[in-house]
């Protein structure tokens, strides 16, 4: 009987640690969707996402105290995980460019940063306290001499996640919206996307972090492992995310923990 118990508690603890809880930033559900079924059909595990903002996932960290990974949409906010010593390891895994997306064929004409304050012109934009893409944006027009009290008077709509710009413009509700380069890609059926150039934009490394509260540390980083690995760039570009960074500085350069070491077993 005894043994039976043995086997029985045994057999409980392996379906614990075969199980992760992957915070991810809703912007990079797409590519995060197969990835995890691709992860889940090689290992036999599950992960379980919750797709949010950023700094809304940041905030249910903090208050749960639980999780194995957390990848948001910069890595802005894996740095803030790890000052509050949350981060056992992280590593980039992809790159976000921002562009300006607008109604197919353009029809307010426009064509730059500047022109977004044209009189009457509806924008929308993501929450900087809620997600990466309203917190770059806001560095954006900061870098090219853009107050906020005159961006401020076109904004009609701001976002918890940067998906909900794309189905703004997919539902003809603005006139123009800023997302990353990917999403604005998803969205090409219903707008055009119209480049910031590199000297007048901000680059988002997307970081992924193992968070401290893991239950098992190995499998998780086997995780991200594989998201940086051929399988898992392939996967990326497949939805038009970049891989490989850009040639101008990413935002917040350097932040955060150094990546993990091939072989670290901390």
């Amino acid at each position: 009987m005894l043994c039976g118990c043995e086997s029985k508690k045994t057999e409980q603890l392996d379906s614990q640690v075969k199980e992760l809880l992957l915070y991810c930033a809703a912007g990079i559900r797409a590519p995060a969707d197969e990835l995890v079924s691709s992860f889940e059909r090689q290992h036999g595990v599950k992960i379980v996402v919750d797709y949010a903002g950023s700094e809304v996932l940041l905030a249910k960290v903090k208050l749960a105290r639980r999780g194995d990974l957390y990848m948001p949409g910069d890595r802005y906010y894996v740095a803030q995980a790890a000052a509050e010593g949350m981060i056992l390891s992280q590593q980039p895994v992809c790159y976000w460019v921002a562009t300006i997306l607008v109604q197919k064929g353009n029809p307010k004409n426009i064509h730059s940063l500047h022109d977004l304050l044209a009189p009457g012109l509806k924008l929308g934009l993501g929450d900087a306290k809620a997600c990466a893409i309203g917190r770059i944006a806001l560095q954006i027009f900061a870098k090219n001499n853009i107050a906020w009290e005159q961006i401020a008077k076109n904004i009609a709509f701001q976002s918890l996640t940067v998906n909900e710009l794309g189905l703004q413009i997919q539902v003809q509700s603005l006139d123009a919206v800023i997302v990353w380069d990917a999403i604005a890609k998803y969205y090409s059926q219903y707008g055009d996307q119209i480049p910031i150039p590199a000297e007048c934009n901000v680059i988002s490394t997307v970081d992924i972090g193992v968070l401290k509260f893991t239950k098992n540390r190995e499998l998780a980083e086997k995780f991200v492992d594989f998201l940086t690995s051929q399988s898992g760039k392939e996967i990326f570009n497949k939805f038009d995310y970049r891989t490989e960074p850009p040639q101008e500085t990413p935002a917040d350069a350097g932040a955060g923990l150094p990546p993990r070491k091939q072989g670290d077993e901390r």
